[in-house]
């Protein structure tokens, strides 16, 4: 795969993240449209949210009155990137030059992505996704241009993209529709472009489009009327033109799905209801056997995931203010409830790897907004226990193969982890840390896993290795690790209280724990 960002800021994790973030380059040569064009509208998901006060992430055009078109990505920031299904919060506003009033105001209820990275064939040249409308709009659509537009023909480019490259300022981020006039270059002044796109814009790129144009048109002129030919799927570069998906190509697609004669059925959605996203980790809401319905709720993911200062080697952070967003996922992956983590308990990377903050919510108030809360074991994993991996946008199945004695990886050490079974189904990657692992019962939290073996390299930072109670050290690429939790309930007081003086608490870090993992 090539490497290539989109033209649509990335504000959430999924499984296996797309592609890389989008760069933040200037839309330069354009001015502001003096009419409204009723095909054209702003896509304003509320999940995943873009992160501008009018809420607009990428273009969209009505072909239809229920249906508009977008770029693929632009669909595919859903919880558990699948291809075709049913969003929450999503909405079009279409037919006016501002994205915060006027025209047509609609919720999408159903999208369909034309491909993904993993199709065969590939991703580009296929960046288009078609969304329902729950509503039928009255603006007048575009139609499909007849043809790939041939070089040099002119064509007309609008969005509300960035404006200049800072695009956390609200003045380069515009509610008033910006157009220009440029024309279609020859696929060979695109060093990116793959079959099935449009190279468009100026060759130095002082007219193109920016961040979050993407899904805005490239329009021609056919029978006195503009067509849509392209929409935008990502840069070629820096000072470069812009890449479009060729739309043309794809009338069958499309028509297919208005029509209702080939429309292709839901993707699969994994129920993965209770799993909270972190940003670069993950992790569960958990209550020990002794948790009260009033005490206030707790928050379990690995201790390298924490904000800011990670603990250092042999100790621990503990009571610290916290200020961390906690959104519980509905079966979809969509937030059911959303909390604040006000404080970190305890956290450590040394014996263990865990993070325990407490949150600003009771059980009962997460009962009551219908959260998923898992429980917290005090009965460590064996081996052999069947394990299901809970991350936010799908379970991975794994076995606990082995509890060895130690694993270390960088400066750190953990002890009795749990190793999993080299198995398909079970292959974490970077950005699973912290998801909970799961007993049979699907409800109670036995582990969490928090790293795997990425390069094949021993006992170095991201490369764990496994240490026998002879001291023999094996590395294994691709082995992937979790740690025990059944320590945690014995630590803990009435209100959700840190006890590390408590009979049977061994979370506070012994001597020999901290010899070991510095002396190696």
């Amino acid at each position: 795969m090539r490497n290539r960002s989109l033209l649509f800021c990335v504000m959430l994790a999924v499984a296996a993240p797309l592609l890389g973030a989008a760069p933040a380059q200037a839309i330069v040569g354009g001015t502001e449209s003096e009419q409204a064009y009723s095909f054209m509208g702003s896509f304003q998901p509320s999940y995943p949210a873009p992160p501008r006060p009018d809420k607009h992430g990428c273009g969209v055009e009505v072909l239809a009155p229920q249906w508009v078109l977008t770029a693929g990505h632009c669909a595919g920031r859903n919880p558990t990137g699948a291809k075709t299904g049913v969003p929450r919060g999503w909405k079009v506003r279409v037919g006016s030059l501002d994205t915060t009033s006027g025209g047509e105001v609609a919720e999408v209820d159903h999208y369909y992505r034309l491909a993904t990275n993993n199709d065969e064939g590939g991703f580009w040249g296929k960046d288009l996704s078609l969304l329902h409308l729950r509503t039928p709009v009255k603006t007048k659509p575009v139609r499909i241009a007849s043809t790939t537009p041939r070089d040099n023909a002119p064509v007309r480019i609008m969005g509300w993209g960035t404006t200049c490259a800072d695009s956390n300022d609200p003045a380069c981020l515009p509610t008033r529709l910006r157009e220009a006039d440029t024309v279609v270059q020859p696929t060979s002044v695109c060093e990116k472009a793959s079959p099935g796109e449009l190279c468009v814009g100026s060759r130095d790129g002082s007219v193109a489009a920016a961040n979050m144009d993407s899904g805005g048109p490239a329009l021609v002129r056919e029978d006195g009327e503009w067509a849509l030919a392209g929409t935008v799927s990502g840069p070629d570069g820096d000072n470069a033109p812009t890449l479009y998906t060729d739309v043309t190509k794809h009338a069958d697609w499309i028509n297919g799905i208005i029509t209702g004669t080939d429309v292709p059925p839901d993707d699969h959605v994994p129920n993965v209801e209770g799993a909270v996203d972190l940003g670069v980790c993950a992790g569960s809401v958990v209550r020990a056997p002794a948790s009260r319905p009033k005490d206030p709720a707790l928050l379990l993911t690995n201790g390298h995931c924490v904000e800011g200062e990670q603990p250092a080697p042999g100790a621990a952070l503990v009571d610290r203010p916290a200020d961390r967003e906690v959104p519980i996922a509905d079966r979809q992956g969509y937030p059911r409830a959303t909390a604040h983590a006000n404080r970190l308990l305890y956290a450590t990377m040394t014996g263990t790897d865990i993070a325990l903050y407490r949150l600003d919510k009771s059980y009962a108030r997460l009962k009551a907004e219908g959260a998923k809360v898992f429980q917290l074991t005090s009965t460590p994993v064996r081996a052999g226990a069947p394990l299901t991996m809970a991350y936010t946008s799908e379970r991975l199945n794994c076995t606990a193969q082995a509890v060895v004695a130690h694993v270390r990886e960088g400066r750190y050490q953990q002890d009795e982890s749990i190793r999993y079974a080299t198995e398909a189904e079970c292959a974490p990657w970077p950005g699973t840390s912290g998801s909970a692992l799961l007993a049979a019962d699907g409800n109670t939290v036995v582990g969490i896993h928090n790293t795997h073996n990425q390069a094949g390299e021993q006992c170095t930072d991201n490369n764990p290795c496994e240490v026998d109670r002879a001291g023999d050290v094996t590395s294994v690429q691709g082995r992937g690790y979790g740690q025990q939790v059944n320590m945690v309930p014995a630590c803990l007081a009435k209100g959700s209280k840190l006890d590390l003086s408590h009979k049977g608490c061994t979370l506070a870090l012994t001597g020999a724990t901290t010899r070991s993992a510095e002396g190696r």
